[in-house]
């Protein structure tokens, strides 16, 4: 008994070996079918052909001597359509209701529509049985065309049909989720964007009770449930981890991918999970892989191409549309390797991967170069577990001010003969009562001196079209002794100074009220005395400059170090501590060595 009028009438089946011909149930199945006896009497979807007079009894116990007035057919798959025509012998006078395109697979199936004792539904259709109000929604591609679910509003329970599924016999001692995983991405992981759709339906509707046509009838904690299918079908990892799926000939890779292994552990990984693609239940290794935020693939060259069964599983992950995840190579061949460019460009149709800057490659058997790139790949894969760890993390790295939300912006000024402008990454609104602006400026800047004279300047907030030669004119170069607005036929505000003709959203005219000395830096405490908005276009960010305006430096056959900043390169065997860019002006700090 599920409520006091619905009734579970379905069978298990311990027989199966697999499901859908492919998919490992050890554990077998159910077959869900539900019983809504009310002034009138529903049956939700038979069962399988092998269960016939089984599921027959079952509806007989409950109904004792009425008959059914409707069969409701929400999924044509035969595991749950196959008995339509046996109940429709024993209960001629039943009504089915169903999906027009449902109807037209009972054609296919057992050659009638049922045409004179049907209801075709649609979406939002509704249905009374006296008490129970019955509504129907369309659920196209979960995972067939016709599927409809049925929401009962006077029990707040949703008939799911495939839905909330699972591998297993009601029976079966097991947690849910780790076979409703392997269930839904195998059968249902394709549609994604369909699943979605449902879910959104579902958001509407007060549910208290999930019946689906597999595995348990879910009446607890069901946004755990909800929540589960919302991470799954918008292909997102569950849980921070790493899979390695490989296949060896000979033992080489799997000894790689063993050590891998251990050393992913030893630095923190919080989950390691290794699959022999040979040996293993693929689905599994494939539920796995959605089920973490990275993935390692390790198989030799064959045959010009990849090993069979990672190819085969590689297939499997991209017609589920595997995306949002970090991928990573290693590779095996004793003359010719190619196994990971083979990988890579089977992924070319995933979106939003991230494939690790190491790649390992193996020359028959492991070696120390391979053995070296081993160990960075795990340490590329690991190095946010290191960070959060005390013993590994790197407790004063600079590198975490390049996560600061930074914009860009020029700050013109004037000393009272000619116009400067340069570029600066530090300002704030620091209050709103009045409107109060804090610019930071190197000491080491002709414009500092020249805003410390005046006590004017004006923000020119860049735009995301601005051009490299913006940053080179105003970055790189002293306004001391460059004119850097000799090509340009600039703007005035109403102090006076410049503001830019292009490439800017808005200005800001600004007057000092207060100076803070920092050492290096001067900071100028300025209140708002004009403001414009140019345009609607996006303002740049420090990001967005380095990963798309700024020039990869030349640094091929030098050695020596390149300003993060500017791409300046110092050629020597030491940085000196107190070095300053001659370009942009930043110190040591700002140097990476060159690779």
């Amino acid at each position: 008994m599920i409520t006091d009028d619905i009734r579970y009438i379905g069978v298990n089946d311990h027989k199966i070996d697999l499901f859908e011909g492919q998919y490992v149930v050890p554990n077998g199945m159910s077959y869900n079918s539900y019983a809504i006896i009310d002034e009138k009497i529903a049956i939700l979807d038979t069962v399988d052909a092998a269960f016939t007079h089984e599921w027959l009894d079952n509806i007989q116990n409950v109904l004792h001597n009425r008959k059914p007035d409707f069969l409701i057919i929400q999924h044509m798959e035969p595991d749950h359509s196959a008995n339509i025509a046996n109940f429709m012998k024993v209960y001629p006078e039943t009504t089915v209701v169903a999906s027009a395109k449902a109807f037209t697979m009972m054609k296919n199936f057992f050659n009638t529509e049922f045409s004179d004792r049907r209801i075709v539904v649609r979406e939002g259709d509704t249905l009374s049985l006296g008490n129970h109000n019955l509504t129907f929604f369309t659920a196209p591609m979960v995972h067939w065309p016709e599927v409809i679910v049925t929401y009962d509003s006077t029990d707040k329970v949703l008939f799911s049909a495939d839905g909330f599924g699972k591998f297993g016999a009601l029976n079966a001692q097991e947690e849910w989720v780790h076979e409703a995983r392997r269930y839904y991405i195998g059968i249902v992981g394709k549609y994604g964007m369909q699943v979605q759709n449902l879910l959104k339906k579902a958001a509407g509707l007060d549910i208290q009770i999930i019946c689906p046509l597999h595995g348990p009838v879910l009446t607890e904690n069901l946004e755990y449930y909800l929540g589960l299918y919302q991470t799954w079908s918008s292909y997102q990892p569950e849980e921070e981890g790493t899979v390695i799926a490989f296949t060896s000939v000979y033992g080489n890779t799997k000894n790689a991918v063993l050590r891998l292994a251990e050393q992913l552990k030893a630095k923190g990984c919080p989950n390691v999970v290794v699959h022999d693609l040979a040996r293993c239940d693929i689905a599994l290794a494939v539920a796995d892989s959605f089920r973490y935020n990275k993935l390692v693939l390790a198989t030799t060259t064959y045959n010009a191409n990849i090993f069979p069964f990672m190819r085969r599983f590689i297939d499997h992950l991209t017609e589920r549309n595997f995306s949002n995840r970090t991928v990573a190579f290693i590779e095996n061949g004793t003359w010719a390797p190619m196994a990971a460019k083979i990988m890579k460009e089977s992924l070319d149709g995933c979106k939003n991967l991230t494939f690790a800057n190491t790649s390992v490659k193996i020359m028959s058997a492991m070696n120390e170069e391979s053995a070296t790139q081993l160990n960075a790949l795990s340490d590329e894969l690991c190095h946010e577990y290191m960070i959060q760890q005390d013993a590994t993390a790197n407790k004063i790295d600079p590198d975490a001010l390049f996560s600061i939300g930074y914009g860009l912006y020029v700050v013109t000024s004037n000393d009272g003969k000619k116009d400067n402008g340069l570029i600066v990454n530090t300002v704030t609104q620091v209050t709103n009562t009045p409107n109060r602006i804090a610019v930071t400026i190197n000491k080491e800047n002709y414009s500092h001196h020249t805003i410390k004279q005046t006590s004017t300047m004006n923000i020119n907030c860049l735009t995301v079209d601005a051009p490299f030669k913006v940053f080179e004119t105003f970055g790189f170069a002293s306004g001391r002794n460059t004119d850097k607005f000799a090509n340009c036929k600039p703007l005035r505000s109403q102090n006076g100074l410049i503001f830019l003709p292009r490439y800017i959203n808005s200005f800001l005219s600004l007057k000092v009220e207060q100076y803070v000395d920092l050492t290096t830096h001067g900071m100028f405490i300025c209140s708002v005395t004009e403001a414009r908005v140019i345009s609607n276009r996006e303002t740049i960010t420090y990001t967005y400059y380095h990963n798309n305006v700024k020039p990869k430096p030349e640094t091929t056959g030098k050695k020596g170090f390149v300003c993060k900043i500017c791409g300046f390169v110092y050629e020597g065997e030491e940085l000196p501590a107190d070095y300053i860019c001659p370009l942009c002006k930043h110190g040591a700090a700002d140097f990476e060595p060159i690779e």
